[in-house]
């Protein structure tokens, strides 16, 4: 009878699309039980559950009540959030699962803001999140996060410094570190030195996934990055401009050559609707994000809109996610932050691809 009512279970949860990742239900199956027409089930999935992926229970529980004999249905949601394939030879960053890294390859797109709105939603999914700001040059993240403190280190290990938290998110930036107004004077190596011991001597604590913001471009930080710390995969965000669009593409094309997975594309700046008027215009272009996307074969994880309370919650210190958690941008945000995870959640476990040599010759 089990074997049949698992068979019968595993049958009709195949019809069950995931939204969030093409994949069938079927592989989330995990217990079952039928007591007096009772139908118990829990499913599992490989990404945050807390939130929008609740939208599966209802198809979930409509699929499973077709079964015979089966009068009620009562469907649980878990998650279990493993580490995923990186790049061969690189050092795991301890008490982290992923490192997701977000680049634009173009300054002024909105990355970091994305970033931060993404790794809060990632948090308001059921996720354990940090975020760490990877642009040594031009830190934004205290700013964006309103945090003045300053890291302490770890009691017992002088050579570890404790995470800040922001938003219930742990942080890391050069700009807890230094003043405000101080230029970086470096060179890359330093640069460089600098952003290894961001990620390797601060106490991260059991991360899921660990946000990086890039700084833009595809010099010494990204490669640093892609050669020596185990990126899971690779967020691009974009603006519908051709001139971004044309760096964009790099940014991708740097990440494909180091064989570091791209989750998809998000554009930013998309459209722009009037506060005064409600007239909505492409100010920078329309589709632009989708057909970079579709010429790549990656996915377009979303859109976000040219909005003003965006910069202004940015620069206020409360991101849009944190700000208006119930919002229409806020929804965006979590349906690209769970586009991306649960893309990731399909790839391969714990396995280390072939990392390719790279030879800078002067012709």
């Amino acid at each position: 009878m089990t074997d049949t009512l698992r068979s019968g279970a595993e049958a009709a949860l195949e019809t069950v699309i995931d939204p969030w990742n093409g994949a069938s239900l079927k592989q989330a199956l995990r217990e079952l039980t039928l007591d007096q027409g009772k139908l118990s089930v829990e499913l599992q999935l490989g990404y945050p559950s807390a939130g929008l992926a609740t939208e599966l229970l209802a198809p979930a529980q409509a699929a499973l009540a077709t079964l015979p004999g089966v009068q009620s249905v009562q469907v649980s949601l878990q998650h279990a959030i493993v580490a995923h394939a990186v790049q061969q030879g690189a050092q795991a960053v301890p008490g982290v699962k992923n490192v997701i890294a977000v680049g634009s390859g173009k300054g002024g797109v909105g990355k970091s803001t994305t970033a931060v709105n993404l790794a809060l939603a990632l948090t308001r999914e059921g996720a354990r999140v940090a975020l760490l700001d990877a642009d040594v040059y031009g830190p934004s993240l205290p700013t964006m996060l309103g945090i003045t403190d300053k890291p302490r280190l770890v009691e017992g290990d002088e050579r570890k410094i404790t995470p800040l938290v922001g938003h219930g998110v742990q942080c890391m930036s050069i700009g807890f570190l230094i003043d405000p107004d101080a230029p970086m004077v470096w060179r890359g190596p330093m640069a460089t030195q600098a952003l290894e011991q961001l990620i390797r001597d601060t106490a991260w604590q059991d991360i899921d996934y660990l946000v990086v913001d890039l700084p833009p471009g595809t010099g010494d930080i990204q490669l640093t990055l892609a050669q020596r710390v185990p990126v899971s995969g690779a967020i691009i965000v974009t603006t519908p401009q051709d001139i971004a669009l044309m760096d964009a593409v790099k940014g991708l094309k740097m990440f494909e050559k180091v064989k570091v997975p791209i989750l998809g594309i998000v554009e930013n700046m998309s459209t722009h609707i009037c506060t005064q008027c409600g007239h909505e215009e492409h100010i920078f272009g329309a589709g632009g994000g989708g057909r970079m996307a579709e010429k790549h074969g990656v996915p377009l994880l979303g859109s976000l809109p040219l909005d003003i309370r965006i910069r202004e919650q940015a620069d206020g210190g409360q991101p849009t996610v944190a700000a208006e958690p119930d919002g229409p941008i806020a929804r965006a945000y979590r349906e690209i932050a769970v586009r991306a995870v649960a893309r990731l959640a399909t790839r391969s476990k714990n396995y280390a691809r072939h990392f390719p040599n790279i030879t800078v010759v002067n012709d």
